[in-house]
């Protein structure tokens, strides 16, 4: 289960993450709330372990935004305020599940394995932008009429662009998403990947629709004449 811990107490985040590592989870840290909004809007997790007294934004703030921006990934909670009007509030802007400090970590792991059963909002059966079309299911990507052939890299790099169209996606969120948070990547492999998903996608075509943000990234979109 991959699991986004959004928790300020560096030494509560590091327990966090080594007791769920040592259960075979793959953890992601951000300890405040713009980081955290930042890293579950950007990539895909299981499930949100979320404290509420955070800097920056709140993690009822960071809950609201999430469920408005139709992000629907199951969020637990954590954290040391019992009052309920608290736990009444963090259940009304969306998350799961609430539990309070301190806690039973078998209790925790429960009630973490508890909400990430019940799942997000399914993804849409096929993304689309323009003539450009990638079916998950299939893992088929198609340009018109014409099917475009891969590689495993190359496709995860589109599917991490085209769920984000329109967006300028950061280079080093990229990486990231592509490659995993703990591989080092060359600065040019990326460039390169670009560059061999462009002459597949775009080659040939009047439209092009993968765009270099220079300084930023890349984006995908297909209202652009350039």
């Amino acid at each position: 289960m991959r699991v986004l811990t959004v928790e300020d107490e560096k030494r509560m985040a590091g327990l966090l993450k080594k007791g769920l590592e040592e259960e075979n989870h793959s953890v992601t840290l951000a300890h405040d709330g713009p980081a955290g909004l930042e890293m579950a809007e950007l990539y895909e997790f299981d499930a949100i372990v979320l404290d509420i007294m955070l800097p920056g934004i709140d993690g009822f703030e960071v809950a609201r935004r999430l469920r408005r921006n139709r992000n629907q990934t199951p969020i637990l909670i954590l954290t040391a305020r019992d009052a309920v009007p608290d736990v009444v509030k963090g259940l009304d802007v969306g998350a799961d599940d609430y539990l309070t400090k301190p806690f039973a970590f078998d209790e925790f792991l429960a009630r973490l394995r508890s909400v990430a059963r019940r799942g997000s909002v399914p993804r849409p059966t096929r993304l689309q932008v323009a003539d450009l079309t990638l079916d998950p299911a299939a893992r088929q990507v198609r340009r018109g009429d014409q099917e475009i052939h891969l590689t495993p890299t190359e496709y995860r790099l589109l599917d991490f662009l085209i769920r984000r169209a329109g967006r300028v996606v950061s280079r080093s969120a990229i990486v990231e998403a592509v490659w995993g948070f703990d591989q080092e990547v060359e600065e040019n492999t990326l460039d390169a990947f670009v560059r061999l998903l462009r002459s597949k996608v775009d080659l040939g075509f009047r439209q092009k629709l993968i765009h270099t943000v220079r300084g930023v990234g890349y984006t995908v979109r297909g209202n652009s004449k350039t």
